[in-house]
């Protein structure tokens, strides 16, 4: 491992030995060819994220302003997701079950309760 080189004595603005040019790394070489890509939200903001010319470019991008999903037809943005809102146990047996079946499954479970305990009140 390198030393670290201490720059005005603060360790967090040290910098390896050997890591390279202070001024960025020459030695990456060059990158890809780049296009620009344009995608619009329905709130009608402009996105333009640039990918290699010989990237798949996406349908859908996010938003950097509103988060929203935008498309690449500036007349017809993708609609927003729609957010499901957080359901409880509750909830989901109330969907699969009746207020009936659940009296019924109550009393069941009531009657086995006491028949357990010794008593048979019904």
């Amino acid at each position: 491992m390198g030393e670290i080189l201490m720059t005005g004595g603060n360790a967090i603005r040290g910098m390896r030995l050997g890591s390279g040019t202070i001024s960025g790394d020459v030695e990456r070489g060059e990158s890809a060819p780049r296009q620009r890509v344009e995608y619009w939200c329905d709130n009608g903001h402009r996105v333009e994220p640039s990918f290699a010319v010989d990237a798949r470019v996406p349908e859908v991008w996010e938003c950097t302003r509103c988060g929203l999903p935008a498309g690449r037809d500036r007349e017809n943005p993708p609609s927003p997701k729609r957010n499901e809102p957080y359901k409880s146990h509750l909830a989901y047996v109330k969907e699969r079950r009746s207020d009936a079946d659940g009296m019924e499954l109550l009393d069941e479970a009531l009657s086995r309760l006491r028949e357990r305990r010794g008593r048979s009140e019904g």
